[in-house]
């Protein structure tokens, strides 16, 4: 019988989802496989999280890990917006765009209200414009902000955005909540403390991902407000979320945050970023459609050099595309090589 050769489908550049774990978050697991261990978030580890995440925030917080992205950002909001309340977001965020409708099923039925901006950031004073309708009957009630750290479009906030929103939100008595699904690789970014970028600026509640960086399935809600905790275990457990064995999770995160590690691997992934979009720049067809702030690359380029990709088996992510910018993503086990051979493909 003859074989037929297929091409091997490449999807590096096409996700920081497409990696696998770092050994460290990888080893930690193993570890936590040793032995029996109280289930529901009651061993140790998970104990232990609480204690170590305060150390990081220099500030006493409340941990609740969870798997997912869309777990964390719907739950935590569910928290800060009653059924009939308003979240304030740009349109282009993860929760507007990316979650299936999780937020407003959580909340049970909260509105989102979608925003504009610059390079995929909300801005202060139209969030300003826009917060309406408070203790009027028949409109949805202002409740929470969310942004989103780096943002969809690659790029992150710097701290002063972050403080003026900030204070736009407690001006008219909403919390606010950021989206982290990238945090280390924002961190780095602005060099800056992880106290910095949240609660110093303002921010109530994050969703601390850890899943695009190394970890294998593995976020947190992070509470820098007691009082907004809420009914938010019961809300996990009636969702789905309070996991038997937290403990896998509760691992990876420990493992994540020890030693600097989720540090080391966004400061890899953002350079990577960097190498890739400048040597793409170099091609005097291909433009940048928004800053290269960390490890995601927003271009624009022609439809035949995207034919050239796709021929050598890339997969371009061409469903996240804003204004015909296609986007690639550098990771924390990306290797130089790696972007040399995707950049040779053009000089070819």
């Amino acid at each position: 019988m003859t074989q037929i050769k297929t091409k091997r489908e490449r999807v590096k550049f096409a996700s920081d989802n497409v990696t696998g774990a770092c050994p460290e978050v990888l080893n930690a697991v193993l570890k936590a496989n040793e032995d029996d261990k109280t289930p529901y978030g009651n061993d140790e580890l998970s104990k232990n999280l609480q204690n170590k995440f305060s150390e990081i925030f220099e500030k006493e917080v409340i941990v609740f890990p969870t798997a997912s992205g869309t777990a964390a950002n719907a739950l935590a909001l569910s928290t800060m917006t009653p059924s009939f309340g308003n979240i304030y977001c740009h349109r282009l965020s993860h929760i507007n765009v990316d979650e299936c409708g999780a937020p407003e099923f959580y909340t049970g039925g909260a509105k989102l209200v979608n925003l504009g901006g610059n390079n995929g950031k909300i801005i202060a004073e139209e969030l300003d414009n826009n917060i309406s309708g408070k203790g009027v009957v028949h409109h949805t009630q202002p409740s929470s902000v969310s942004i989103t750290q780096l943002c969809e479009t690659g790029v992150a906030y710097n701290l002063d955005e972050i403080k003026k929103i900030s204070e736009i939100t407690h001006k008219h008595d909403l919390n606010i909540h950021m989206d982290g699904a990238r945090f280390a690789n924002a961190l780095v970014s602005l060099n800056c403390t992880p106290a910095e970028m949240t609660w110093k600026s303002g921010i109530d509640v994050l969703s601390f991902g850890a899943t695009k960086n190394g970890c294998l399935a593995a976020e947190a809600i992070i509470f820098f407000k007691p009082e907004l905790v809420g009914n938010l275990a019961f809300l996990m457990k009636r969702a789905g979320h309070l996991l038997s064995k937290m403990r896998f999770v509760s691992a990876q995160l420990d493992a994540y945050i020890s030693d600097e590690v989720w540090l080391k691997n966004a400061k890899h992934a953002n350079s990577m970023g960097k190498k890739l979009s400048q040597g793409l720049l170099k091609h005097k067809n291909i433009e940048l459609a928004y800053p290269t702030d960390a490890n995601e690359v927003f271009v624009k380029i022609p439809k035949n050099i995207i034919d050239q990709f796709n021929s050598h088996g890339y997969k371009i992510n061409d469903d996240e595309w804003e204004d015909k910018a296609v986007r690639l993503v550098a990771a924390w086990n990306t290797r130089p090589d790696d972007v040399e051979s995707f950049l040779n493909i053009i000089k070819s």
